[in-house]
């Protein structure tokens, strides 16, 4: 702990002393329980290691100037957890006990959240995984619902300092009708290659379009994506991306900063006319976009010359940070105090 340099976090993992789990079954979950392992025990055979019967979400604690605890839209990612296990067809957790299973870890592990006046955060991972034994191709009869944490920094390394995308046409993340829409995590292994090939390349994520007619814009892969032109918030309405909380956290703010929210598919070619651009999710909250390379068509468009983000992305993330630390009121009802 007294090695801990709060301000030099990073997005990566770091032991902390609990986690919380529960299993479900015989058709109902059992009471969470306190673990210090940071080990599953499970079967060679579970369908999560074949058949990908996973889900994860992913939230944040901070401590507040005043000294409490804030966790930020615990019951929206309740709900979209929910949903994830619909899609992939395991039992879905009851909201309390997602709530009480995070609060638990929270708790558990006051002492690794980062202060204040540090910027960072305690990150919360709940997990689902279906660990019944089985080679058939069908749905687990038992699961494992997990939530651990850890302390981290920003999920880009330049924080809120504008970096460079990159548009692969050969590379698609999820497909209309698949698994894009919920979080698990084979749409993630899925853009593992591209994201790969772009980092070599010097750009921090790849901008995915949409599978079918590579005309419009989809998402960011770990994030969603959003362009500011004329006053309007412009984010892409699709099929195979993952609704992020930030982003519906984001409109909501647009809106009361006066501007206009349009939700609908964005065309590739519209990048040209906007004012800013950003990737924004639980991990990289918003990171400006300086410019996104189309190396296919041997195109690039630019969003930030000086190095410096727009003035609706540092309005955006200052409001919407200010919340989540207490700075500012919660109107909304987004945040629980521990």
């Amino acid at each position: 702990m007294e090695n801990i340099n709060w301000s030099d976090l990073t997005f990566g993992y770091i032991k902390t002393d609990y986690n919380v789990r529960s299993y479900y079954s015989d058709g109902k979950w059992s009471d969470p329980e306190i673990s210090d392992s940071e080990y599953i025990n499970i079967h060679i055979a579970s369908t999560c290691l074949h058949y990908g019967q996973e889900a994860f979400e992913g939230l944040k604690a901070f401590r507040g100037k005043d000294g409490k605890i804030r966790i930020f839209r615990l019951y929206d990612n309740a709900l979209r957890m929910q949903a994830s296990a619909r899609g992939i067809m395991m039992p879905e957790l009851p909201v309390e006990l997602f709530e009480k299973a995070v609060k638990e870890v929270v708790e558990k592990n006051k002492r690794f959240i980062p202060p204040y006046e540090s910027g960072a955060s305690l990150y919360l991972r709940p997990l689902q995984i279906g660990i019944s034994p089985q080679v058939g191709v069908k749905p687990a009869k038992e699961y494992l619902f997990a939530v651990f944490a850890t302390p981290v920094g920003p999920y880009f390394k330049g924080g809120l300092k504008p970096s460079p995308y990159v548009i692969l046409r050969g590379f698609d993340r999820a497909a209309p009708c698949g698994t894009g829409t919920i979080k698990v995590g084979g749409n993630y292994a899925a853009g593992l290659s591209a994201g790969e090939i772009a980092h070599s390349k010097g750009y921090s994520a790849v901008l995915y379009l949409d599978a079918k007619e590579k005309k419009y814009i989809d998402e960011c892969g770990p994030a969603n994506f959003f362009g500011i032109k004329n006053n309007t918030y412009i984010t892409p309405d699709s099929h195979s991306i993952l609704p992020s909380i930030t982003n519906k956290s984001l409109i909501v703010l647009a809106e009361e900063l006066g501007l206009k929210v349009e939700r609908r598919p964005v065309k590739v070619e519209e990048l040209e006319t906007l004012e800013e651009a950003g990737a924004c999710g639980t991990a990289a909250v918003i990171s400006p976009i300086s410019r996104i390379d189309d190396v296919d068509e041997n195109k690039s468009y630019i969003f930030s010359k000086d190095g410096y983000p727009g003035p609706v992305c540092i309005k955006l993330y200052n409001k919407l940070r200010a919340i989540q630390y207490g700075d500012e009121e919660d109107k909304y009802g987004w945040i629980t105090v521990l």
